[in-house]
């Protein structure tokens, strides 16, 4: 939170600073740059309402590189976290796909379950502090009903029970019986202060067990997570993590990109189909408490020879209607487009870093208004700026500029946006007033 002087603290301003410089987005400090994107952000808190109540949801996030999907995706993130979800976030990549011959979608499971973040651990982590933290609640709720002390075995026998009630919801689903087994195994191991015990269930849930026949040694049972069917262990763990506390299960799944640059068509094909799995699980009421939100670049999810719609199964689902159009889409729909952000919006996040540069360095803004309007008519002054230009670009440039402004005191605004350096977008703009169109609210 900022401080009473309305301050960013130091530590947010460096992190979000650099990572937006660098062309990343940060994981901590969004509110304080979050502009636009009130209409999605919405449609997507609606999802959360209704995964909260049982209910599941598949959504798509497409915008090109550097439009905004990761800074959307993350905050949503952060919000279902502090509204008492678990989330799991991966990119995939040529080692990690949905589907894959290598062990490629168990690759992405293990990364997923390596990501799992919660309120209390969002850098990730977080099984072992789940698993521990469903325990002791089971036991505090046990003592607070029948009023026995620790070390009575009335009430080891009443916590059994409640471990048994979770256990038994979860073995009814499919390749239950032997995750509630698990579950099991790990809540003796953990009473019994069996370390061995509880390492090796965790090594198991997050499917580095690569035979059946070890697992089936070290821990009585006779399965391990695969690439075929690791998804299933999602569904798995989303009610699990109901019953242990939690309102759900949040699922992110960025750079889609990755399947549509799969060289091989029955590769690729496969992958799309597992896709479809998840889509048709989640819409038809087959998943619980669980959300999934997936990236893609527009390419990838319309190009009818590669992507997404390349698999007619999927294109028909997923295809707009008749009636969406840019500025007028369907946010309903499976399929939310990021509409570029408006020169008022940037220029309300400009301002917002031009204030937290100042407070991380310690010195006076020393950029007005007039400098923030000439900064962006200057951005958006460039030919098809309109349907080209991404907020990343601009936060560049402008992280630059304070920057420089910032080592060289004697240095105005106006010299460096003046500069050929800086107004090499003049040359290539459209007329001055076309431009001026996209500023004049601060006129």
């Amino acid at each position: 939170m900022a401080d009473r002087n309305g301050r960013v603290p130091k530590r947010i301003a460096q992190t979000v600073l650099n990572s937006l410089k660098g062309g990343v987005v940060p994981r901590i400090g969004l509110p304080y740059i979050a502009v636009g994107r009130k209409n999605e952000i919405e449609a997507l808190l609606h999802d959360v309402e209704i995964i909260a109540e049982g209910g599941a949801s598949f959504r798509f996030i497409v915008g090109k590189y550097g439009s905004g999907k990761s800074f959307l995706l993350q905050t949503i993130r952060n919000y279902v976290m502090d509204r008492g979800f678990i989330v799991a976030d991966a990119d995939l990549s040529p080692e990690r796909r949905l589907q894959g011959t290598r062990g490629q979608g168990l690759a992405t499971y293990r990364e997923l379950i390596g990501n799992l973040s919660t309120k209390t651990r969002p850098e990730g982590g977080a099984l072992t502090l789940v698993l521990d933290r469903w325990i002791n609640n089971v036991q505090s709720e046990a003592a607070q009903e029948t009023g026995l002390l620790p070390g009575d075995p009335a009430l080891t026998a009443a916590v059994d029970q409640k471990i048994y009630a979770v256990t038994s919801s979860v073995s009814e689903l499919v390749h239950g019986f032997e995750f509630a087994r698990l579950l099991s195994a790990y809540y003796h191991a953990y009473v019994e202060g069996d370390d061995d015990t509880k390492a090796k269930v965790v090594r198991w849930f997050r499917g580095e067990y690569a035979l059946k026949r070890e697992a089936k040694e070290e821990l009585g049972v006779n399965i391990i997570i695969t690439d075929d069917d690791w998804y299933d262990y999602l569904k798995l763990f989303a009610v699990f993590f109901r019953l242990a506390g939690y309102a759900g299960m949040m699922i992110m799944v960025d750079e889609l990109v990755n399947i549509y640059k799969i060289p091989h068509t029955i590769t690729r094909q496969y992958n799309y189909e597992k896709l479809l799995t998840m889509y048709n699980d989640t819409l038809q009421g087959k998943a619980q408490y669980l959300g999934i939100i997936m990236g893609s670049t527009p390419q990838a999810l319309e190009d009818k020879r590669r992507g997404i719609y390349s698999y007619e199964a999927l294109r028909s689902r997923l295809a707009e209607g008749r009636f969406s159009r840019p500025g007028a889409r369907d946010l309903l729909a499976p399929v939310i487009r990021l509409e570029p952000l408006t020169a008022e919006e940037m220029l309300v996040l400009c301002e917002k870093l031009a204030d937290m540069h100042a407070g991380l360095y310690g010195y006076d803004r020393n950029v007005d208004t007039d400098d923030l309007v000439t900064f962006i008519k200057i951005e958006y002054g460039r030919i098809g700026a309109d349907q080209n230009i991404t907020p990343r670009e601009v936060i560049r440039d402008f992280i630059e500029l304070l920057d420089l402004l910032y080592q060289n005191p004697g240095m105005k605004a106006a010299e460096l946006l003046e500069s050929e350096e800086f107004s090499y977008a003049k040359s290539e703009a459209v007329s001055d007033d076309a431009a001026q169109e996209f500023v004049e609210f601060t006129i």
